[in-house]
């Protein structure tokens, strides 16, 4: 698929057989995912992976054809997804309003995506979620432990360190995604391990939880 010459002109890249295989494994598999889904998701989608390994697409095609690009995007009427950089004077209150989670588990997530990105606190417990919940005038948990807890079981947050938690790759992608929220679950779900139907059936209810 890649040719010697591109092989040859990216050292870093391409200096080993494993390498390539790795990153033919990886396209392959990219490629498998997005092929059942509307062009427009596809679109969405590859942004938002985009802004997550923070890929600037101007540094690597020429200014011609990334104008084409941007001018493309804004004719089509798609918005970009946001990027971490941007609008980082966003108050608790704006983002949360902005972003529109509908339930307790993906409010924590969302709330976890500002603690990351907006405070500089990658690793936090229950308490800072819940302060930062009341910054940003949200309706009180009822229990935010279990809130916190169910948002680790259904994959938006990952234990750490000290009894601290931090956002998941997962859960990255969903808030970058929202509001739209049909590409928040299907970025959250590409996310997932494989699981038998039985923890699949689990997961899907989450929706549904009263907390």
């Amino acid at each position: 698929m890649f040719s010697e010459t591109d092989k040859k002109n990216d050292d870093t890249e391409y200096s080993s057989p494993e390498n390539y295989s790795n990153e033919l494994n990886a396209l392959q598999a990219v490629l498998a995912a997005l092929k059942p889904l509307k062009p427009g998701a596809r679109k969405k989608l590859l942004k938002t992976i985009m802004a997550f390994f923070e890929i600037n697409m101007a540094s690597n095609i020429s200014d011609e054809a990334y104008s084409s690009y941007r001018g493309h995007t804004e004719a089509s009427g798609d918005k970009p997804v946001p990027t971490f950089s941007e609008n980082r004077n966003m108050s608790p209150k704006e983002f949360m309003l902005q972003k529109q989670p509908r339930t307790d588990v993906e409010r924590v997530a969302c709330l976890a995506y500002y603690l990351t990105h907006y405070k500089s606190t990658p690793h936090f417990k229950t308490l800072d979620i819940s302060k930062l919940n009341t910054d940003a005038a949200q309706i009180k948990f009822s229990n935010p432990a279990r809130a916190a807890d169910h948002a680790t079981q259904y994959g938006y947050l990952v234990p750490t360190t000290r009894g601290q938690k931090q956002l998941s790759a997962g859960g990255e992608l969903f808030v970058q995604a929202l509001p739209d929220y049909t590409l928040a679950k299907e970025a959250m779900m590409s996310a997932r391990p494989r699981k038998n139907k039985s923890s699949i059936r689990k997961r899907s209810n989450h929706d549904n939880l009263n907390e």
